[in-house]
C-alpha cells in the first residue's frame, strides 16, 4: 500500500508520529506532505526532530494567512501531488485548515480518504475547528473515532463512510513523550519546582481576538499567588501587543513568559504542573492522561470524557470561575484509565487500512 498523510499544524504532526511508525512497521509506504500551515520551528520542525520523523516528502510552504487563504493555497498546491498519483489512501488528522484542505483535495482527486480523530463535536458552530471536522467527516471514506461518544455522534449524523472505534492516539503519544521528556532540562532552565506552578496556554482566535477576554486573563493572573508559566503562542503575543496589554502582562512578578517551545519540553512542563489552564483541545486530553487537573477557558469541549470525575472544569474566560476552579480541592477526583483506549491505536488504524484497501 501507498499511504499519504497531509499535515501542516502542530496537532497534525503530533497525531501522525505513531501512525508513521506503525505504517512502516507493517511494510507499507508512507508519504508525508507538509502544507506549511505552521512554519515556526518550535511549532513544526522541532517535532519531527524530537520524534525522529523523516523530513516531509513534499513541502507546500503555504505559511500564515486567513483560513480562506490557507485552504485555497493548499488546494492549489496539493493537487499537483495527488492528481494522477497512485496513493491508495490519504490520511488527514484532527480539525485544522490542513485537515479540511487535504480532505477536499483527496475527494476531488478520486482518492480514498481516512480521517483520524473523527466524530468530535463541541456544538459551537462559531469555532473554525468545528466546521473543519464536520466537513471532513462527511467527506471521509474511513472514519477512525477515538472515543465511543465519537462513534455515536458519527452514526447519529449518518455519515457516508465506514466508522471504526480505534481509541485515541494520545495515549501512546503521551507515553512516548514522557520517556523522551526525561532528558528535558526545561524545569531546571526556568528554575521551577514540581507542582509549584500553574501552566497556562491560550491560542484560540475566539479568545485572542477579544480585548475583554485578554483583560479577564490578566485579572486572573493578578489574583494568583502561585507562579504561572505561560508559553505564549505567536498569535497570542501579537494580540496582547495590538491591544497594548503586553507590558502589563510582562510586568506581573508571578508570570514567566516563555516563547513557544517544542512538544517534549511542553510535556515536561505539563507533567510537573500543579494544574493547567488552557483553551486547547489536545492539552485537555493530555492533562487527563497525565492526571493533571485542567481548567478549560472555553464554554464547551469536544473531549467530554475529560469532564468525568472533575478532572477538567469548563470556566469560559471568566476570572471568578477560573479562580474558583484553580482553588478547587483535587482529593475527590475519579479517574477512568481506559477513557481513550488501550494505547494501541496506531496499530489498530494500520490494521484496518491494510484490511480494507
Amino acid at each position: 500500500m501507498k499511504i499519504a498523510s497531509v499535515v501542516g499544524a502542530r496537532p497534525n504532526f503530533v497525531k501522525m508520529a505513531p501512525i508513521h511508525d506503525a505504517i512502516l512497521a507493517s511494510g507499507n509506504e508512507h508519504v508525508i506532505i507538509n502544507t506549511g500551515q505552521h512554519y515556526d520551528y518550535e511549532l513544526s520542525d522541532i517535532f519531527f526532530r524530537d520524534f525522529q520523523l523523516p523530513k516531509p516528502d513534499f513541502d507546500l510552504d503555504v505559511g500564515s494567512g486567513s483560513s480562506c487563504f490557507q485552504i485555497g493555497e493548499i488546494l492549489k498546491r496539493l493537487e499537483i501531488h495527488l492528481a494522477g498519483s497512485n496513493f491508495d489512501i490519504v490520511l488527514v488528522y484532527g480539525d485544522t485548515n490542513s485537515t479540511l484542505a487535504g480532505a477536499i483535495s483527496a475527494n476531488k482527486c478520486g482518492i480514498k480518504l481516512g480521517h483520524v480523530e473523527a466524530g468530535l463535536r463541541s456544538f459551537d458552530i462559531t469555532m473554525p475547528e468545528e466546521h473543519n471536522r464536520i466537513l471532513t467527516d462527511h467527506l471521509a471514506n474511513y472514519l477512525f473515532a477515538p472515543t465511543k461518544n465519537a462513534v455515536r455522534m458519527l452514526k447519529g449524523e449518518k455519515v457516508g463512510g465506514q466508522v471504526f472505534y480505534t481509541g485515541d492516539l494520545s495515549v501512546e503519544i503521551v507515553a512516548k513523550a514522557r520517556l523522551i521528556a526525561r532528558n528535558s532540562d526545561i524545569l531546571h532552565k526556568l528554575g521551577l519546582k514540581r507542582r509549584n506552578y500553574f501552566l497556562l496556554t491560550m491560542h484560540r482566535a475566539s479568545n485572542t481576538d477579544s480585548r475583554e477576554d485578554l483583560l479577564e486573563l490578566l485579572k486572573t493572573i493578578k489574583d494568583l499567588e502561585t507562579e504561572v508559566v505561560f508559553p505564549i503562542h505567536p498569535r497570542t503575543k501579537k494580540a496582547f501587543q495590538e491591544y497594548g496589554l503586553l507590558n502589563e502582562l510582562s510586568g506581573f512578578k508571578n508570570v514567566r513568559l516563555v516563547p513557544a517551545i517544542g512538544f517534549i519540553d511542553f510535556m515536561a512542563l505539563l507533567e510537573n504542573a500543579a494544574k493547567v489552564i488552557t483553551d486547547s483541545g489536545g492539552i485537555q486530553k493530555e492533562a487527563y492522561i497525565l492526571k493533571i487537573p485542567c481548567i478549560t477557558i472555553r464554554d464547551n469541549t469536544e473531549w467530554t470524557e475529560t469532564l468525568s470525575g472533575g478532572w477538567n472544569i469548563l470556566t469560559g474566560v471568566d476570572s471568578k470561575n477560573i479562580i474558583k476552579a484553580i482553588r478547587a480541592d483535587n482529593v475527590l477526583l475519579k479517574y477512568k484509565p481506559f477513557a481513550f483506549g488501550n494505547g494501541n491505536t496506531s496499530h489498530i488504524i494500520t490494521d484496518i487500512l491494510t484490511s480494507i484497501t
